[in-house]
């Protein structure tokens, strides 16, 4: 990815809702493969257009991928009340004090230290005061990078979140959150960050690439929840009837062609 100084994924019987669906299946993290390199910390005050080429993964097991999750908190709100204190001289000596930490966390994700990295940035954010919201997207966007490196990809995800939020023109880090929602095989919100990416930079390869093999895997995703969850109300289904000799063979769905769900038909002498 970029040099981010930022561092800058029915009658009858009707089918259960997608959510309640995907809550019940547990998702292949290792479907879709996601690198961050040592150029994905940025050390300019914007982002980068297109991807870096990927580095040799770093084993994360060499890294306390426990770290105390509280750590990573931002009061967002105690900044504000505390920057409605300052001068703006207060507030610039306070943007450049954080932007050493950053400078530090790029220093430390390139040598492959990412816990260190991941807190330089933490503290960074801690001490940015909030209207600098360009810097702030590039030091969530860096530290979602080292994350990313540490397998933390549900917090990765949250702060390429924040970062997009900070500045919707951030090309970087829409690219990898798209990566983080796939990774996550939140296939649905990949596709729309990936549409968001062709909108920024209307000739980016890879997420041309996902914007056209997405929808397939998507609906192949979803036709195999479906059968799943089918399987799932059969088996129900025949504990229930069991006592009573009858049988999910005595019962016929049939799906509705225009609201997609499922009616049922008893049929007496099922063969």
């Amino acid at each position: 990815m970029a040099d981010e100084s930022e561092m800058h994924v029915p009658s009858g019987v009707k089918m259960a809702s997608k959510e309640g669906i995907l809550n019940e299946v547990v998702s292949d993290l290792d479907k879709t493969s996601l690198h961050v390199s040592g150029d994905d910390v940025d050390e300019v005050d914007r982002p980068g257009v297109g991807v870096d080429a990927e580095d040799e993964e770093s084993d994360p097991s060499e890294h306390n991928v426990q770290s105390n999750v509280e750590s990573d908190l931002i009061d967002e709100e105690e900044l504000k009340n505390a920057e409605a204190s300052y001068t703006e001289e207060e507030k610039e000596r306070r943007k450049d004090e954080a932007l050493i930490h950053k400078s530090e966390g790029n220093d430390q994700f390139k040598a492959g230290n990412f816990v260190e990295s991941a807190e330089s940035y933490t503290l960074a954010l801690r001490i940015c005061p909030l209207k600098y919201s360009k810097e702030r997207a590039i030091m969530y966007a860096n530290r979602s990078a080292a994350k990313v490196k540490l397998e933390r990809y549900e917090t990765a995800l949250e702060d390429c979140t924040k970062a997009v939020e900070l500045d919707g023109g951030y090309l970087k880090a829409w690219v990898r959150k798209a990566q983080i929602d796939e990774r996550l095989d939140k296939l649905d919100e990949a596709l729309e960050d990936f549409k968001k990416v062709l909108i920024l930079d209307p000739n980016h390869k890879e997420a041309g690439e996902a914007v056209r093999r997405l929808p397939d895997q998507i609906t192949e995703r979803n036709e195999k929840l479906k059968e799943e969850m089918l399987g799932k109300l059969k088996d129900l289904g025949n504990m229930i009837l069991r006592p009573f000799g009858l049988s999910t063979s005595n019962f016929q769905m049939t799906k509705d062609p225009n609201s997609g769900g499922y009616s049922v038909n008893f049929k007496n002498n099922p063969n």
